[in-house]
């Protein structure tokens, strides 16, 4: 008897000191900015005020932060660095195969799409950083650079039908589920249609589409336009800046309908996002 009292002390003392760490771990997480480095044609950007405005080279937005590209319009984004800048010089144009390094946790938002940055959160414990990286992805396609993050960091790109964890790696997937692999691997979860979630590994090379579970081939418009944005992550050229057509109406969410985001991730029109 005196050996189990002994043994549940021990167990209440891990539980509280388990709880402490974790709650230590929470205070040091900050906010951190995703600052917009380029854009081409038409962008705009809504925070907890849900009202819409153009979006310009320097913004740095915050999680609840929502971005909308128009046709023939992208944004590129730098995670984590309120002071990053796209240095040098390059043509939107210009593709050149090349060997593709990951520097920095960068985003492109390509034309007619729709991304919310649910969380964007880095915590420096002296040996490491600590990031929790949550992008929402609503419609259209976003192509993302991600440095190797720590054991503890997380990134994870929500679809509307799923969520993909990703660590150090060159990406790019849709809203619909076509999830491409440049570099790296990516885990991909998502609803298969009979109340099920199936998990999927998809590594550099690889295409994989949740709508018919098949793996190809990277199209080579995809992998075209992915290493043309890939150079772009190291090269600065940003176009004007124009103002956005009159908004649509709200998006509604095919798994969590009107407005559709909030809780727990921060995010969508209710959030405490906007420019830093």
């Amino acid at each position: 008897m005196k050996h189990i009292s002994s043994i549940s002390k021990y167990l209440v003392l891990s539980v509280v000191t388990l709880a402490l760490v974790a709650s230590a771990s929470a205070q040091q997480m900050i906010q951190a900015g995703a600052k917009v480095v380029r854009i081409k044609g038409d962008a705009r950007f809504a925070s907890a005020n849900n009202v819409w405005q153009p979006l310009k080279v320097g913004d740095v937005l915050n999680s609840g932060a929502i971005i909308q590209t128009a046709k023939d319009s992208r944004v590129d984004l730098v995670l984590g660095d309120r002071n990053a800048t796209a240095p040098g010089a390059a043509n939107w144009g210009d593709v050149t195969s090349y060997s593709p390094e990951v520097d920095q946790d960068f985003v492109r938002v390509w034309e007619n799409s729709v991304m919310a940055i649910d969380k964007l959160m880095v915590a420096d414990t002296g040996a490491d950083q600590i990031k929790e990286t949550q992008l929402d992805l609503r419609a259209g396609r976003i192509f993302g650079t991600v440095k190797k993050l720590s054991a503890a960091s997380k990134y994870e790109v929500k679809i509307p039908n799923g969520v993909a964890g990703i660590r150090g790696t060159i990406y790019d997937i849709s809203a619909d589920g076509v999830l491409c692999v440049m570099k790296g691997s990516v885990v991909i979860a998502y609803g298969n249609g009979s109340g099920g979630v199936q998990t999927q590994m998809v590594v550099g090379g690889q295409a994989y589409d949740i709508r018919t579970g098949q793996f190809t081939p990277i199209p080579d418009n995809i992998r075209t336009g992915s290493d043309q944005a890939e150079r772009d992550s190291h090269n600065g050229h940003h176009e004007p800046e124009h103002h956005f057509p009159p908004p649509p109406h709200d998006h509604v969410s095919p798994t969590e309908g009107h407005h559709g985001h909030g809780g727990d991730h921060g995010g969508g029109e209710g959030g405490g996002g906007g420019r830093g």
